[in-house]
């Protein structure tokens, strides 16, 4: 997050955001070795409507960052991602998915999905 102007975003680019399955497995395993009392302040956040379930607007960061998923790695480094705070960050190439998403986060999956997901 040091390498974009992410700090007073608001989450304004955090969504929608489309995952794969190995996103998926990823914040499946950060959520289960995160501590129950921070997965609660996360999940009782008030969000903009598309904003991510994981974007913590109490704290201005992602909730997540180890394990956000491949297209919020590579935002901001892309010209087709592009930071509107930070152009100069991208490089002159597109960011290409290398594996199909298999949902969106706030859309197909949500709160309710991952605590099925950790029983």
């Amino acid at each position: 997050m040091e390498s974009l102007p992410c700090k007073e975003c608001r989450g304004l680019c955090c969504g929608p955001v489309p995952i794969t399955i190995q996103d998926l497995r990823s914040i499946k395993t950060a959520l289960k070795l995160m501590p129950e009392v921070r997965r609660s302040e996360l999940k009782k956040q008030k969000r903009y409507f598309g904003t991510c379930i994981f974007y913590d607007l109490d704290k201005d960061i992602c909730g997540i960052h180890k394990a956000r998923p491949s297209i919020c790695r590579a935002f901001g480094h892309y010209k087709n991602l592009i930071c509107f705070r930070k152009p100069e960050a991208s490089k002159d190439l597109n960011w290409v998915v290398t594996e199909d998403p298999i949902g969106i986060l706030s859309v197909d999956f949500t709160w309710k999905d991952f605590d099925l997901l950790l029983n």
